[in-house]
């Protein structure tokens, strides 16, 4: 099974919530790049299908987190299969149609050359952790952790005031667990 089998199989599986499978035909959709687009320009998956290689990733990691008898028994993060699957394939729903193919000269071996890369080009600039709320709450509802979690998800990392980011750990749990997640993926199964 590849990427975008096992991500729709899981989708349809884990997401049944009322809209779900309208954003599911979106992302499916000549309107989005989701299932193509890569993850960012130069960093982390910064190639074809690097978004939903980054999504998977991140939905291993969070169920991996989620499953430790330390976050179930003394945090109490205790999140339905629905909810893991929606926070962790969606986060970055904010990427879609962001990343324009394009060339730049690069020296190699002493010769210019031009070099396939991508461009970010939002045409939405709506922030991102926003964003991808705002995206999914356009087909279905979410929950406040969830949301949170979403908007959250870059933690000390993203451009948000610490003390928000800090107030969102600290009031939802689930908002933590979604950047730890996010981090191992970006970091250690994806980092160069």
């Amino acid at each position: 099974m590849d990427a975008k089998e096992r991500f729709i199989n899981i989708y349809k599986e884990m997401i049944h919530r009322e809209g779900s499978d309208k954003l599911l035909d979106y992302l499916l959709s000549e309107h989005c790049d989701f299932f193509t687009a890569p993850a960012s320009t130069r960093f982390h998956g910064a190639y074809p299908q690097g978004l939903l290689e980054h999504s998977l990733n991140v939905y291993d990691c969070l169920c991996d987190y989620l499953s430790r008898e330390r976050a179930k028994q003394v945090y109490h993060m205790n999140y339905s299969d629905e909810t893991i699957a929606i926070v962790a394939l969606l986060h970055d729903i904010c990427k879609v149609n962001c990343y324009k193919e394009s060339t730049r000269n690069v020296k190699v071996n002493g010769t210019w050359t031009q070099v396939p890369y991508y461009e970010f080009d939002d045409q939405l600039p709506y922030g991102h952790g926003e964003k991808s709320v705002y995206i999914i709450t356009g087909f279905m509802r979410l929950s406040r952790e969830e949301a949170f979690a979403i908007r959250y998800h870059m933690g000390f990392s993203g451009n948000d005031e610490v003390r928000n980011v800090g107030q969102s750990f600290e009031q939802f749990p689930l908002s933590f667990a979604l950047s730890c997640a996010d981090m191992e993926a970006t970091y250690y199964i994806e980092g160069k």
